[in-house]
């Protein structure tokens, strides 16, 4: 792939919408539980995150149902925290507010990550990085795993008493209990019908590069040497075709560095005759599963 034909290697992920019939209660989850802060709140949409920065957008869709369970559509938001403690905060409310939620966690090598179901059933993992310096590239492939991560050693480990003030105030707090830092959308974990279609899209035309690729069952892609931006996978969904509108994955933000970025990917994206919107700020287009991503620019 040609240089120019690239994602600017600053390119970050943006806010993730989800409609959702029950706003009081995904609203509740969020805030309550994961300690994101209600940012605005405007008619039917809530945008929850931490101080300035929205991670999560609920719209709400009462007249839309869930789709077929094999379906297209969002495997998992992953929220990036800054600090272990910030993140074992999070993991120890929700566990404590919601116990059903939690669906598993793992040492990734390049992470460690825990994972949890929505209450509207949409995949959540809350992770923190380990330091690039300690990731491993072999054969132009970065090294990841799921190795066992034990979660009650991990919060004795990195919570100390931070975590039962976090329930008791709403406010994540760090393990000196200070304010935690601002956490990010580190990635995007998407269900798709064929690994064959996303590399084409994702990596071919889109312009992130691919890290690692198991088969055809999964593809991680990222711009800049990260781990991955985005992913998708066939676990559930081999063969799925474009989505109908349904609750769930309403939009996935991708931020480019700026203007000239933002018209290089217009530029590519309708030199392989993708229909796009742009709005001068703002490009929007489907994937081959119907999500739809878009993308602005940060300056």
């Amino acid at each position: 792939m040609r240089t120019d034909d690239l994602l600017a290697a600053d390119t970050r992920m943006g806010t993730v919408t989800l409609l959702v019939s029950d706003l009081d209660a995904m609203t509740h989850w969020y805030r309550d539980a994961v300690l994101l802060e209600v940012i605005t709140s405007v008619g039917s949409t809530v945008a929850l995150g931490r101080g300035a920065t929205p991670l999560v957008v609920l719209e709400h869709a009462p007249d839309l149902t869930h789709a077929a369970q094999r379906s297209a559509g969002l495997f998992h938001t992953a929220i990036l925290f800054p600090t272990r403690a910030s993140l074992a905060a999070s993991v120890y409310s929700i566990a404590t507010a919601t116990p059903g939620a939690f669906t598993g966690s793992a040492d990734h090598l390049v992470s460690e990550a825990f994972y949890f179901d929505d209450p509207e059933g949409n995949g959540v993992e809350l992770y923190f990085d380990r330091a690039r310096s300690g990731w491993n590239w072999a054969d132009g492939q970065i090294q990841m795993a799921t190795l066992p991560l034990d979660p009650n050693a991990y919060l004795r480990e990195n919570l100390r008493g931070a975590a039962s003030a976090a329930a008791d105030t709403g406010t994540a707090m760090t393990a000196d209990g200070a304010p935690a830092a601002g956490a990010t959308v580190g990635h995007v974990h998407l269900r798709v019908g064929d690994i064959t279609t996303a590399r084409e899209f994702y990596v071919a035309r889109l312009g992130f590069e691919a890290t690692v690729q198991f088969g055809d069952q999964a593809l991680f892609v990222s711009a800049g040497g990260y781990h991955h931006h985005m992913a998708m996978n066939t676990w559930n969904s081999r063969g799925a075709g474009p989505r109908t509108r349904a609750l769930g994955l309403g939009i996935v933000n991708v931020v480019v560095p700026d203007a000239d970025s933002l018209g290089a990917l217009d530029e590519r994206l309708t030199r392989f005759g993708h229909e796009v919107g742009h709005d001068g700020q703002t490009l929007s287009f489907d994937d081959p599963w119907r999500n739809l991503i878009r993308v602005t620019s940060a300056t």
